[in-house]
């Protein structure tokens, strides 16, 4: 069995990961467990350069395929905003509960709140190769956080279709309609789909 790394350090994008990655007849391993500590600086323009930056730093470091995303939060009346910035969105120092205050004010009497989350899957080979993958989740932002479940900006997201927000479900409700889960689902087809040409 091939092991992959993961190049997240984030805890819940892991657990995420792994859950919905376990159909792959795949080791998944994580930065932690190789002892890699280092820092990608994000300088991409886009969610598929910022991923690749990622995977190609911890391949280089792990000589193992690396397995990474970026992700984020479009708000159409923010005009895309936090975007590419959603994880320093109002400054690096934020916590995440004050992140979600500060977009919340920023829409403050705002009618329009639709949003979407996005979500960019690559995998870089020792080989130099990648393979990517690109998924969504459309919903409203809430006036107000609700639930305590999941990370970042999920309090104050309602995915369309669903009464809860997206901290209030349950782990296999969110992966089951989420960006990372519409974009690993995703990746895994394309990862069998090239699983000869990738030597896997």
């Amino acid at each position: 069995m091939n092991n992959y790394v993961l190049a997240t350090a984030n805890i819940g994008k892991i657990a995420e990961m792994r859950e919905i990655l376990s159909s792959l007849n795949i080791n998944i391993v994580t930065r932690e467990d190789l002892g890699i500590t280092i820092d990608v600086e994000e300088t991409g323009a886009t969610f598929l350069e910022n991923a690749t930056l990622k995977a190609k730093a911890i391949c280089n470091a792990s000589g193992l395929p690396a397995i990474a995303d970026d992700s984020g939060l479009v708000v159409v009346s923010l005009n895309g905003e936090p975007g590419l910035h959603s994880s320093s969105y109002g400054g690096f120092e934020l916590t995440s509960k004050e992140r979600n205050t500060f977009l919340l004010l920023k829409m403050k009497n705002m009618e329009q709140r639709a949003a979407k989350f996005v979500c960019t899957i690559v995998c870089v080979f020792p080989s130099g190769k990648s393979l990517y993958a690109t998924g969504e989740c459309h919903g409203t932002i809430l006036t107000q956080p609700q639930g305590k479940g999941g990370f970042g900006y999920d309090p104050v997201f309602l995915p369309d279709g669903k009464s809860k927000s997206m901290a209030q479900l349950t782990a296999e409700e969110k992966n089951a309609i989420s960006h990372r889960g519409d974009a690993l689902r995703k990746f895994i087809k394309v990862l069998k789909a090239n699983s000869t040409e990738m030597q896997l």
